[in-house]
């Protein structure tokens, strides 16, 4: 009986001093929810700097008629290029400015900061030797063979093996010819009418270009031939910095409408049909 009150005893002292050491915890803090992840802030102002300057500088090589040249009787510039720059920039409501440059420095003109965009049949495989932006296809252009008309050796492309191929630097049609075996030589032009001047003095066999611009040698001078026979055929775009892509977004806007507007059709109507 003492044995039991004694047991009793201890036990209840236990107890006061469990409750006394629970009833002073602290409560543990209820864990709060991980914060959202910031949605980081888009740095790419190349729209917005556009829009504030109220101007698109469009950089282009204007010696391929008929996508651009200069009028020789007016000195302006013209072509199919030109006037959707035009286009595109009354789109987005601002000006287009065209600035000329030489054909191999317009990529890096447009990387350094010369131009906003490059509008001037420069093809997907000539735009990529750079890191850059591309927009929607605006054009899909083939490459084709010129020859001297009265010229029965050529008939299609098989028949440039062993034959002499003009073609002008940087150019998709040189992509085109380097991809071709069998050739006996390719002479390389800063500029086509050097190698249509080397076709029409028999230098060169033939001459590989985009069928537009042939059809406009054509249409000047009757000594030549097209062989209807397509070496390749590029897809044309405008190009512009890679870190771009709000401009690119916005110039695929202008052309979407531009197309849908019917104008489109009327500039290749203009300048880019057989008449």
């Amino acid at each position: 009986m003492k044995m039991s009150k004694k047991f009793v005893f201890v036990f209840a002292a236990v107890l006061s001093l469990a409750l006394v050491f629970t009833g002073c915890a602290k409560p543990q803090p209820a864990v709060a929810p991980a914060a959202p992840e910031a949605t980081p802030i888009s740095t790419d102002k190349s729209w917005d700097e556009v829009k504030e300057k109220g101007e698109l500088r469009v950089g282009l090589c204007a010696a391929y008629p008929p996508f651009e040249s200069r009028n020789e009787k007016t000195g302006e510039f013209e072509g199919f290029d030109i006037d959707l720059a035009n286009a595109l920039g009354q789109e987005l409501g601002i000006k287009a400015t065209i600035i000329d440059a030489e054909w191999q420095a317009l990529l890096g003109g447009m990387n350094k900061g010369d131009y906003d965009v490059l509008i001037t049949c420069m093809s997907k495989k000539e735009a990529s030797v750079e890191n850059v932006n591309m927009s929607d296809v605006y054009y899909n252009l083939n490459d084709i063979i010129v020859v001297k008309k009265g010229n029965d050796s050529i008939k299609s492309k098989a028949d440039l093996a062993n034959k002499v191929v003009g073609v002008q630097l940087g150019s998709g049609s040189e992509q085109a010819v380097d991809q071709l075996t069998g050739l006996k030589e390719i002479k390389r032009y800063n500029y086509n009418p050097e190698a249509f001047l080397d076709l029409k003095n028999g230098r060169v066999d033939a001459v590989v270009v985009g069928y537009v611009y042939a059809l406009t040698e054509l249409a000047k001078d009757e000594s030549y031939e097209i062989i209807n026979d397509a070496i390749d055929s590029s897809e044309i775009v405008m190009v512009s910095k890679v870190d771009g892509d709000a401009l690119t977004a916005k110039l695929n806007e202008a052309l979407a409408k531009v197309k849908q507007s019917g104008k489109y059709d009327e500039l290749v109507g203009k300048w880019l049909t057989v008449k």
